[in-house]
């Protein structure tokens, strides 16, 4: 009897991880390439306008970043989770509210904040900037914010519902693909630099239209945009979930968006092109949490509605497990090739950013080795203690950007941004150790992690030695820095059950050569 209670156990464990294998695997394509065409779209601009104008860019996407978030109420964040725990509760009646909630304020705020940015865009640009070149752009941002905020809304309740394509079709590939297709017409129209703006704001409208429609395919308007829902219970209780979400989604925009702002307040639009050249880089290290992240807090979240710790625990070891797996070479190529990396892809123009590439990438791969540990922590309701933790990161990351960029200029940028990350992942992983005991770090994960460092100085001293640059040896030298993390792996006897199972779930959702793949790694278990 107890075997088959505990049978039944463990199969009713592995439903969360399958659910995270399965989704993942749709999460990683979507991702996977909406990354390259983000890139891709930075890459044009960098290419065909100078440095000041690629900062002009980078300054009015912060801002339209910022303002977004600011327009959700941190609704957006909030839609997610509550979804997710009504429905791991069977308590399905408070859904409505908290969509018909979500959208109208969302709506309304994001239409305030749009006029807003329009009316005083030459104030903010002059003022703050002192970059003339920004009012016009800035405009152009005002009108996008309604749109990507209901984007990201729409997007946000369907993931509460453990549906990620919507967010993969409209929101990762559609509105990408539209950017770059705009971009190129920019270019063969050869028309003014402001039409990149107008470029974007076009793929947002068409975006928008097409999501709206799918939306209400299966529902009308008026079952969603309920505005005495405003006043109900579950309204009051989203609001109040949400707003510390809102205040640690400010914060953690200020950590993340701080240095180019303020690279823009202190030096020129130039210093802001270079680094966002060593921060677009360096964004490719977070590609494996941001595909996880997107199914794992509406799981997470399900989980501690029901009460089940151990699995959560486990899900957290080897998901953690699995970024740092696909991000650790990678940050290996970045911080000992930075300045080849940075040349190939932008020109020599940019070379200057090759530091800050380096300590960005540091940063970011600390960021990844610590986890979803934000996420899990917000999946047990502790929204609170995350924006506080957030508030005291993006205080000390101003602090160090007033003290470094005068004196060391985007590196000094790029140290604040580092350190931020570094210590606002102790402080939640600090936290959510004492709460549950939950950690990141495994031997299987530190065993191949060092010994792959130490393999990797070979290639690395014979590059030293020869100094041959050019771009099929740095593809090569990618490569053969995965081949040997892989090798390492295996022959470490590095690999968990649990990865096996994952392996597992993703095949029964895609090619049966996964099983054969599956059945030769369990040797090395």
């Amino acid at each position: 009897m107890n075997k088959d209670n505990k049978l039944k156990r463990k199969n009713k464990d592995s439903v969360s991880l399958e659910k995270v294998a399965i989704l993942t695997s749709l999460v990683f394509i979507g991702t996977l390439v909406s990354m390259i065409l983000i890139f891709f779209s930075r890459l044009i601009i960098a290419r065909y306008w100078d440095e000041s104008d690629f900062g002009i860019f980078s300054l009015a996407f912060s801002i339209l970043s910022i303002f977004t978030i600011l327009s959700s109420l941190g609704l957006k964040q909030g839609i997610t989770r509550s979804i997710a725990f009504s429905r791991g509760k069977k308590d399905f009646k408070k859904i409505n509210s908290y969509i018909s909630t979500t959208v109208i304020a969302s709506l309304v705020v994001s239409l305030l904040i749009g006029i807003f940015i329009f009316v005083f865009s030459e104030n903010i640009s002059l003022f703050f900037f002192n970059e003339p070149g920004l009012i016009a752009p800035l405009r152009v941002v005002s009108i996008s914010i309604p749109f990507l905020t209901i984007i990201e809304v729409i997007i946000s309740i369907y993931r509460g519902f453990e549906q990620v394509k919507p967010g993969i079709i409209y929101h990762q590939i559609l509105l990408n693909i539209l950017f770059v297709v705009f971009l190129v017409l920019v270019i063969i129209l050869n028309v003014s630099f402001i039409n990149v703006f107008y470029a974007y704001l076009a793929s947002l409208i068409i975006t928008f239209i097409f999501l709206a429609n799918y939306a209400t395919q299966k529902t009308t308007y008026k079952q969603i945009l309920k505005i005495k829902e405003l006043f109900s219970s579950e309204a009051k209780e989203l609001i109040l979930f949400s707003l510390p979400l809102l205040g640690t989604a400010m914060l953690q925009l200020i950590v993340v968006w701080t240095d180019i702002l303020m690279l823009g307040f202190l030096k020129t639009s130039a210093d802001v092109g270079l680094y966002t050249v060593s921060h677009n880089v360096a964004f490719f290290l977070s590609f494996p949490i941001s595909v996880f992240m997107v199914i794992y807090l509406p799981i997470s979240s399900g989980l501690y509605a029901m009460k089940r710790f151990d699995e959560i625990k486990i899900n957290y070891l080897i998901i953690t497990k699995w970024i740092c797996s696909m991000a650790t070479p990678l940050f290996i190529f970045f911080f000992l090739f930075p300045e080849p990396t940075i040349e190939y892809l932008y020109g020599t123009n940019y070379v200057l950013a090759t530091d800050a590439l380096r300590i960005l990438s540091l940063g970011l791969i600390i960021n990844n080795f610590a986890g979803p540990c934000g996420a899990t922590l917000l999946s047990m309701g502790k929204s609170k203690f995350i924006m506080y933790t957030t508030l005291a990161t993006a205080v000390l990351n101003i602090v160090l950007n007033l003290i470094l960029i005068p004196i060391y200029g985007i590196v000094g940028a790029a140290i604040a941004s580092a350190a931020s990350l570094f210590i606002t992942n102790m402080i939640k992983l600090l936290k959510l150790y004492g709460l549950s005991g939950a950690q990141p770090i495994s031997k299987n994960l530190v065993k191949p992690t060092l010994i792959t460092l130490l393999l990797i100085l070979v290639p690395y001293s014979i590059f030293q030695k020869t100094r041959i640059v050019r771009w099929e040896i740095l593809i090569f030298l990618l490569v053969s820095f995965y081949l040997i993390y892989v090798l390492v792996f295996l022959v470490s006897k590095s690999l968990d059950k649990e990865d096996l199972n994952l392996l597992d779930m993703i095949g029964t959702k895609s090619s049966g050569n996964i099983q054969k793949i599956k059945g030769f790694l369990s040797r090395f278990v």
